[in-house]
């Protein structure tokens, strides 16, 4: 079945799994650009989508993540953070978000000489003015910071000791991202090992390019609060002769301990993960009854949208608007932020006609 469209677009979502330096405006980037004398593969903004769409389209995603350079290229001054900030927020309002998180990694953005601490306030003080501009519309919506580190950069404390810093100003928690093989996160144990001491929360990028084992480490060894992705879950799930699930013993503890996964269908079709929307695990996680999270990881790579996302599902898993309710629920209960937060998301998600 398909939902209907401006139903679906109204209905009050919450974004867990979105990246900030994946969901800029094509014009802005243009624009940006132009400001900095960075030569972008296309001149118009319908030739730079295309060319985003056919390098996030290849199936790697080493080619996928190849196209941030281009984002990040205009993305190193506190005005370009800000206003990137900004829009992003407008943005996912747009879309019917009313909560979001904007994981994007400090380390990335200090070209131009600006400190990690810095950046992080430019894309405080963006998100807070992308917020006004929505309340002032009417739009109700809160977006916090996930500050990340780069999984194959040296190991250190800093991007979590900051997460610590501003914990309280605007940051929601911390993540890793980048390539999976090789760079397994546990190189980052004495981060989480600190977030944990002090009660910050955080997130791994996990069994999306890696197999069951990178799950295995970001739960187990790690101690991650959810799992970025985690499509390779299933391998630990198999069919027993009556037609059931039997689950394997980290399938069973996610379950039991209701770990969030941020599941990204057209990313994670994107970059190989899965071979066909119809064929990705969320249905069947779903389910058996796994905490799973439809987000849109980067809408820029993927032109897509939250509410784009869900419509998909619905198309191949004949998802409905109590699904949906559901799943946003799922999300709201997982949401970065203080308990009387997300009982209030799930409020009016619960209670959205």
């Amino acid at each position: 079945m398909s939902l209907d469209t401006e139903a679906l677009l109204a209905f009050p979502k919450v974004s867990l799994h979105d990246h900030l330096d994946g969901g800029l405006r094509l014009q802005t980037i243009i624009e940006l650009a132009a400001d900095t004398g960075h030569v972008l593969p296309a001149d118009s903004a319908d030739d730079l989508g295309r060319w985003f769409a056919d390098s996030a389209d290849s199936g790697s995603l080493e080619r996928y993540l190849a196209t941030f350079a281009q984002t990040l290229a205009v993305m190193q001054t506190a005005p370009s953070l800000r206003r990137v900030a900004a829009e992003f927020v407008e943005d996912l309002a747009t879309d019917g978000v009313i909560y979001g998180e904007a994981r994007w990694a400090p380390e990335q953005h200090l070209t131009a000489g600006l400190t990690a601490a810095q950046a992080i306030e430019a894309v405080r003080d963006g998100l807070a003015e992308g917020m006004a501009t929505c309340r002032a519309r009417g739009n109700e919506i809160e977006v916090r910071q996930l500050l990340t580190a780069m999984r194959q950069s040296e190991p250190t404390r800093k991007i979590a000791e900051l997460a610590l810093r501003y914990r309280h100003d605007s940051v929601a928690g911390f993540d890793i991202a980048g390539p999976e093989k090789g760079y397994p996160p546990s190189r980052f144990l004495e981060s989480f090992q600190l977030l944990r001491r002090e009660g910050v929360y955080y997130t791994i990028h996990a069994g999306e390019a890696d197999g069951c084992e990178s799950i295995w480490e970001a739960v187990q060894v790690c101690g991650a609060n959810r799992i970025g992705h985690g499509v390779a879950i299933v391998d630990d799930i198999r069919h027993d002769t009556v037609g059931g699930a039997a689950l394997g013993e980290l399938a069973a503890y996610i379950l039991s301990e209701q770990i969030p996964l941020e599941m990204c269908p057209s990313s994670n079709l994107q970059t190989g993960a899965v071979v066909s929307i119809a064929e990705h695990p969320i249905y069947r996680l779903d389910q058996l009854g796994y905490r799973v999270t439809v987000n849109p990881d980067n809408r820029l790579m993927s032109a897509t949208t939250l509410t784009r996302e869900f419509a998909l599902l619905a198309e191949s898993f004949d998802y409905s608007l109590e699904d949906v309710r559901r799943l946003g629920i799922n999300a709201a209960s997982s949401a970065f932020a203080p308990e009387g937060i997300r009982m209030a998301l799930v409020q009016r998600i619960a209670t959205a006609e």
